[in-house]
């Protein structure tokens, strides 16, 4: 600062997974410092949502701290103006947490860029969960950017999964209907929650829109997860007895 800064493409969240839930009060608090401090308005800011990594699961959810974080990066996306996400649920590898494939990350964060900075009348997200409407034994889920049509890539959508009132997860039958999906399990007759490639690896994942992009994992519920409640340790420069969204100290200087 006050170096020229156009605007932030930002692929971080890893090293976060122990306080995830956390993560979306901080990711915030970077963005509108980083605005603050540069004194250039609120300059677009694109997040990379983390993608795939680890051994697949054959439970359809997991209580999953990398879960959590991603839905702390969609929260920053909906919340915060000027913040938009790029979903590469479908471009990470089992065993690698640094992914190879950087070009499609790349080309996801440029379409954000064309469509929002440059004017291109183009399509730069992929299906986003909107809202939910229980019908007897299914939920309807409806789908913001699903122009063109929501697609099930590569044969039937896998990784929903459906929950009753017990929180027992269940894997659900799921099928498209328009810009919405409706998602079924014969073994629960009255469902109240259902989620999306809610884990860490959720392999074979295949919600996506008619431009090639894939929907962003999601939940409908508000169900306390893993790491909520807890907050980043002290670090050397924060002020002594600081609560947790108190301003920082200056850094020491050298």
């Amino acid at each position: 600062m006050p170096y020229a800064i156009k605007g932030v493409l930002w692929y971080q969240g890893e090293s976060n997974a122990a306080y995830a839930h956390a993560y979306r009060e901080l990711l915030p608090l970077l963005v509108n410092s980083w605005r603050a401090h540069w004194g250039r308005g609120d300059f677009p800011f694109y997040v990379v949502q983390l993608p795939n990594f680890g051994g697949a699961k054959p439970l359809p959810v997991s209580d999953d701290d990398w879960a959590v974080l991603r839905e702390s990066q969609l929260r920053a996306a909906q919340t915060v103006p000027g913040v938009k996400m790029a979903v590469t649920i479908d471009l990470g590898e089992p065993f690698d947490i640094h992914p190879h494939n950087k070009q499609d990350v790349a080309r996801r964060l440029a379409r954000i860029a064309l469509a929002d900075v440059y004017g291109k009348k183009i399509e730069w997200s992929g299906p986003m969960y909107e809202s939910m409407q229980i019908e007897g034994n299914k939920i309807r889920l409806k789908f913001s950017h699903a122009d063109g049509g929501l697609v099930a890539k590569d044969g039937a959508l896998k990784r929903f999964a459906i929950a009753g009132a017990d929180k027992q997860w269940l894997p659900a039958a799921a099928e498209i209907d328009g810009d919405t999906v409706v998602v079924s399990s014969a073994s629960l007759s009255a469902p109240v929650a259902a989620r999306y490639a809610w884990s860490s690896n959720p392999e074979g994942c295949n919600l996506y829109n008619q431009a090639g992009l894939p929907a962003s994992p999601f939940r409908t519920d508000d169900w306390p997860v893993v790491t909520q409640g807890l907050w980043y340790p002290e670090y050397t420069y924060q002020r002594k007895n600081a609560k947790p969204l108190d301003p920082p100290a200056p850094f020491p200087s050298r």
